[in-house]
């Protein structure tokens, strides 16, 4: 029997690696403006709480609010329409989603970036694999807050006490705290496996052949089989 009957994920840094049509969209946005563009590093260090915490981070302090803002729109519009050039699945993410597909395990994608993104790059990379993919919108509030697990569990029909949520950040951490479901995170993606432990990491996974074996209940090199109680 598998441990959990739903897998709610995180999508940049765990299955997406978005940092560079990130990086290029927030230094189209800041050349434009003639503000100072940021290295990939800092980007990494700015995402993870919406675009709009992210261009805040990326302008000067200092920077007045209307050209934040405008800073901000021309991200937006940038973004989409270049989002997918660099864009990619990390390897084996793939082969992750459909071993829990064939298990049976209900998928969905809960996100910080904007809804229309969210949508877009999961049909794009993902297709059918995953059923419900959810991203920032009006009236829902962002992760840390659990609105969009909730709603992401509601879509699905699924029970939050067979759920688990995987993420790579320590949003992803509170986020699973507040809703109240057993975290997984990675340590593939934006953060390093000693922040994440520095965050109250649960459970740390390496890659996502090991992942998938630690959420089917298989054994693995890295972990044992795992129950809920386990977590």
């Amino acid at each position: 029997m598998i441990p959990y009957s739903t897998v709610i994920f995180d999508l940049d840094g765990t299955l997406l690696d978005t940092l560079q049509d990130l990086a290029d969209s927030t230094n189209y946005a800041l050349a434009l403006h003639k503000l100072p563009t940021r290295s990939l590093d800092e980007v990494r260090r700015f995402v993870g709480n919406g675009v709009g915490l992210l261009i805040h981070r990326a302008v000067p302090q200092g920077t007045p609010e209307e050209v934040e803002a405008r800073c901000l729109a021309d991200f937006r519009a940038h973004y989409l329409l270049n989002m997918e050039h660099r864009t990619a699945p990390y390897p084996g993410v793939l082969d992750l989603l459909d071993g829990l597909n064939k298990a049976g395990v209900k998928l969905a994608v809960v996100s910080n970036k904007f809804d229309g993104a969210v949508k877009g790059l999961c049909q794009t990379y993902f297709g059918d694999r995953v059923k419900v993919a959810i991203g920032e919108s009006q009236g829902v509030a962002r992760k840390p807050a659990p609105d969009t697990v909730f709603r992401a569990l509601k879509e699905l029909g699924a029970d939050a006490r067979s759920a688990v949520y995987v993420g790579d950040s320590e949003v992803d951490i509170q986020t699973a705290r507040n809703s109240g479901l057993p975290c997984l995170s990675v340590s593939w993606g934006f953060r390093d496996e000693q922040f994440l432990k520095e965050q109250g990491a649960q459970q740390l996974c390496s890659s996502p052949a090991a992942l998938l074996a630690l959420l089917t209940g298989e054994q693995s090199d890295e972990f044992p089989p795992i129950s809920q109680g386990d977590l």
